[in-house]
């Protein structure tokens, strides 16, 4: 079989067979890498700590490659504006979440400054920080919630949204930076209220099963164009050695005849 294998004809139609191969291992590499895209840990940079100017601008959605990203932020905490959050993870009954006008561009920030079990601790550990004081926050920048995420209950709000904000804030131009900051350590205790447990974004590895399975599919393609060709191949040389057969049985009976 090997020597029809070795025909110009058939070494050309080999290389064809694997070249198309090769471009089903590529497709099927490019849906492997798919299928894992969503399961890539977040960039380390978001470690690596940045003012939240250099980080994001007013009226600009936080991306999802920020998200958690460390920041540093200065302004003022507006007096009354205190808002207290219930039902949220990272700590507490009850969390504060202070209004923030950024001093670099005089934009409203939310900031989630610490928690407590009692209400009236919460808010006054609020009011605590906005004495006219200017400070300087570090922590965890997030993206807006939805005020849809709020799990009302009795008056009482869960999500981080800024579109709630606008409506409640006392002191509000209009510009505002569409996302909030989990304050660290230094804050809350500022605020004489619990630190919120917040650390490293991390995301588990999770495939895409859909992508994955066409993965598998372009790497099964790949193996039958091979397979295909070596088919014609066995197929040619099935026939040569059937008419081979048939001319040896044809001179025999010829012989015969001739006796």
């Amino acid at each position: 079989m090997w020597a029809v294998a070795r025909r110009p004809r058939w070494i050309a139609l080999l290389l064809l067979a694997l070249v198309l191969a090769a471009v089903f291992a590529f497709l099927g590499k490019w849906q492997l890498e798919r299928s894992i895209q969503n399961g890539k840990p977040l960039p380390a940079t978001t470690e690596t700590q940045e003012t939240l100017d250099d980080a994001l601008t007013p009226m600009r959605p936080v991306t999802e490659s920020l998200a958690g990203q460390k920041v540093t932020v200065t302004g003022t905490f507006v007096a009354g504006d205190t808002t207290v959050l219930t039902g949220r993870s990272g700590g507490g009954t009850y969390q504060t979440v202070g209004h923030l006008v950024v001093s670099e561009t005089g934009a409203s920030l939310p900031v989630v400054i610490g928690w407590s079990d009692q209400r009236a601790a919460a808010v006054a550990g609020g009011d605590r920080l906005a004495d006219g004081e200017t400070v300087t926050v570090e922590g965890r920048l997030y993206p807006e919630e939805s005020p849809d995420q709020d799990t009302y209950d009795k008056g009482e709000y869960s999500a981080v949204a800024p579109a709630r904000f606008v409506n409640t804030w006392k002191q509000f131009d209009d510009r505002m930076y569409l996302g909030y900051v989990v304050a660290d350590g230094s804050t809350a205790k500022a605020a004489d209220l619990g630190t919120i447990a917040d650390r490293a974004p991390t995301r588990e590895v999770q495939f895409d099963w859909l992508n994955l399975f066409y993965a598998i599919e372009w790497a099964v393609f790949a193996g039958f164009a091979v397979f295909l060709w070596y088919r014609f191949v066995k197929d040619a040389w099935e026939r040569e050695e059937e008419d081979r057969r048939e001319r040896l049985h044809s001179a025999d009976g010829a012989l015969v005849d001739r006796r």
